[in-house]
């Protein structure tokens, strides 16, 4: 099989959320797209919340790759199915197949299980050269010519980033990074929240690129684009001296831009990284406080207290750096009350933005197989699977209830007060979010209001 022109595909998320305004192609595709564009291959990216795909390019490839999330998976599944009825293979990745590859095969020729560099480019060597034999590319899940389903080993973790390429950008079809350029610097957590699917994917161990890498990425990524940057790394302060290394750098060879990051609350133990975050242009840090329950943060397995998290506020505001607090709700330890001071929480205590996201069980994870044990999940329409609709059924709320609440909340946060206050500050990022979430929330309840009657009248 000769294999010249390939195609990436990320599907389209379901519905409406707080960063529809600002969609970002995940790094995954982008840096297999230009791994394989460096081997001599045609190849684009194509992200359907970016753009329209361009349907010709892809229908006319060799070779189509499909990368999916647990709530794109439905639509993910579509594109395979009219891809292969054109006779063109198709491989699928992300952290839903990696799991559900059973399920996959029904729509993929191939599914690639967790880190796709290495067997993608083995897969490619197979297709074009008949080797190596498929039972030896680890990660990898197909069809045999018996039509049993084969599910090789799991590969082995890339332990030196460094040597993998720069995503090119310019691959990714009508995208212009006009608002933010996602940059990633490691790998892996060592913490197992009991909702995240994250060490299943990358590992329970950090694997970081090395400073002088990562300080070339960021000098390319600032010399071609003013958008913020973003690192999007679980946890940036993971290793503190590193990464304040990677800000003296940023410093030293002045590295002018704007950027913000994800990171945990005990970045605030360390106030000379603090002070470093801020003096390197970071504008905002997101972090995963989760619950103001002690119950609920033992319950996720958080490693943190109530404490930690206004600590790590105060100390933030301290220096200057906003604050992008993301919670979730729905555990069985939450009540009514959990929901309600959680809004109360986030206004006391000045922070910038918020997501209320509602407590998921994404195939992988501990809690996904729990509730399956349990028989609690309420059904398995993934597209529904996208932290904002309830899928399981909560100890101490009906569904129902949880679904409404949640939404009122963030409702309640992302006021016509919160938008006049920044408007009036000039600040006008803030008051647009605000604007933004105010109507993903109104269409949201829209529709789940006709989703409750539709559910109504098949009971009666």
């Amino acid at each position: 099989m000769n294999i010249k022109k390939i195609s990436f595909l990320e599907a389209g998320s379901p519905g409406l959320h707080i960063f529809s305004k600002f969609p970002l192609p995940r790094l995954g595709a982008v840096l297999l797209s230009t791994m394989v564009r460096n081997r001599g291959c045609n190849t684009r990216v194509f992200v359907e919340d970016v753009a329209e795909p361009d349907w010709t390019f892809i229908e006319s490839s060799d070779l189509v790759g499909i990368s999916t999330i647990t709530s794109t998976a439905v639509r993910a599944y579509a594109i395979a199915d009219r891809i292969r009825a054109l006779g063109i293979p198709v491989v699928m990745g992300g952290p839903h197949v990696t799991f559900l590859a059973e399920e996959a095969l029904e729509h993929a020729d191939f599914v690639i299980r967790g880190e796709g560099e290495a067997s993608l480019l083995e897969l490619l060597e197979y297709l074009e050269k008949g080797k190596p034999v498929l039972s030896d590319i680890k990660g990898l899940s197909y069809r045999g010519k018996d039509g049993k389903k084969y599910h090789n080993p799991p590969g082995e973790f890339i332990q030196d980033l460094d040597r993998l390429p720069e995503p090119d950008f310019s691959l990714v079809h009508k995208w212009k990074p006009s608002n933010i350029y996602p940059v990633s610097t490691s790998r892996g957590c060592p913490y197992g929240c009991k909702f995240c699917s994250v060490i299943q994917m990358f590992g329970r161990k950090y694997r970081f690129k090395s400073v002088e890498a990562t300080l070339r990425e960021l000098k390319q990524a600032a010399s071609v684009s003013k958008a913020t940057k973003f690192i999007v790394d679980d946890n940036f302060a993971a290793e503190p001296e590193r990464t304040k290394e990677i800000l003296r750098g940023i410093l030293a060879e002045k590295i002018k831009m704007c950027w913000s990051t994800q990171v945990r609350v005990d970045v605030a133990r360390d106030r000379e990284l603090v002070r470093l975050l801020a003096d390197s242009g970071c504008h905002t840090l997101y972090i995963g406080f989760e619950s103001i329950n002690p119950a609920t943060l033992q319950a996720y397995n958080k490693k943190q207290d109530l404490e930690d998290i206004i600590t790590c506020i105060r100390t933030l505001k301290d220096y200057g750096l906003h604050i992008h607090g993301m919670f979730v709700l729905g555990a069985d330890t939450d009540n009514l009350d959990t929901i309600q001071q959680t809004t109360d929480f986030a206004n006391q205590y000045g922070i910038d933005t918020i997501q209320f996201l509602i407590l998921t069980p994404l195939p992988g994870t501990s809690l996904f197989y729990d509730l399956v044990e349990s028989q609690r999940l309420l059904h398995t329409d993934w597209s529904k699977y996208d932290a904002h609709h309830v899928v399981h059924k909560p100890a101490l709320l009906s569904p129902v209830l949880l679904q409404i609440e949640t939404f009122k909340a963030m409702a309640r946060f992302y006021s016509w007060k919160y938008i006049l206050r920044h408007l009036a500050t000039l600040h006008f990022r803030y008051a647009a979010i605000g604007l933004f979430a105010k109507t993903a929330i109104r269409k949201f309840m829209e529709t789940y209001a006709a989703e409750l009657q539709t559910l109504q009248l098949q009971k009666s």
